[in-house]
């Protein structure tokens, strides 16, 4: 039997080592090599079908209510209110592609590597233009309920890591496409009350920034590093602690 007739394997969406074709990599496709390389191997190369997370609806509404306030903005071409809080000086980024970019399932902003013959791609919240600098800003928007509020260290847990590596990412595949990207960039967090008595089918959010510089220099190296995996023949080996690692070996995965 093929490995792509087994239980628990794609069909689709697999890496050949040493194809010539181009092969597209998401966000947080890299973000799972960074994470862990078998994983990622047995994902991308031999096809291992892992658990789906369950979806953050909430959370993805949140998103999309909050994208839309912004894109009206956008297209008026006024700074959005939140802005005095951290007295930004820009507006939201106008451009053709906008909701292309937005949109991470099915395009988002691209870059195909030549080196590597990979596409990359990765559906950002959002981009402001700074109108001191010219620059553009990378911005995501979080939902949350924290009782006490966002920290302000909130980025220095490592529960929270993979939210810079986005931003990262991001500003690199606009850098990559010659857009002027600012190592400024922001997380706009909007964080559920506890403070109200009642529901009353009304949930209050208080939103809050959080700046994080970001740093591109490291990701050339590391999708290199991913190509090389890709062309690989051999399995990498377990990853402590690795969830997935684990289901891969309780189901025992052979090829």
């Amino acid at each position: 039997m093929s490995k792509n007739k087994k239980t628990g394997f794609r069909s689709r969406n697999i890496y050949n080592p040493g194809q010539n074709e181009t092969f597209r990599i998401s966000r947080s496709k890299f973000e799972a090599f960074l994470k862990c390389k078998r994983c990622f191997y047995l994902d991308r190369v031999k096809g291992v079908k892992f658990p789906d997370s369950p979806p953050f609806t909430l959370n993805n509404l949140v998103d999309e209510l909050c994208k839309r306030e912004f894109n009206d903005y956008r297209k008026k071409k006024k700074p959005h209110p939140l802005f005095k809080k951290i007295k930004f000086n820009g507006i939201p980024y106008d451009h053709e592609n906008i909701e292309d970019w937005q949109d991470a399932m099915h395009k988002g902003i691209q870059y195909k590597d030549n080196n590597t013959n990979l596409l990359l791609t990765g559906g950002i919240d959002d981009v402001w233009l700074n109108l001191d600098t010219n620059k553009l800003v990378i911005a995501d928007y979080k939902a949350t309920a924290k009782r006490n509020g966002v920290p302000d260290n909130i980025l220095e847990t490592e529960f929270y890591t993979g939210y810079k590596i986005q931003l990262d990412f991001y500003a690199w595949l606009f850098k990559k496409n010659d857009f002027d990207i600012s190592a400024d960039s922001y997380f706009l967090f909007f964080n559920g009350s506890y403070d109200k008595k009642d529901f009353k089918n009304v949930m209050d959010f208080d939103p809050k920034f959080i700046y994080y510089k970001n740093d591109t220099s490291w990701i050339d190296k590391e999708v290199s590093n991913m190509k090389s995996l890709l062309d690989s023949k051999n399995i990498p080996d377990y990853t402590a602690g690795c969830k997935f690692c684990d289901y891969s070996f309780a189901i025992k995965v052979t090829f």
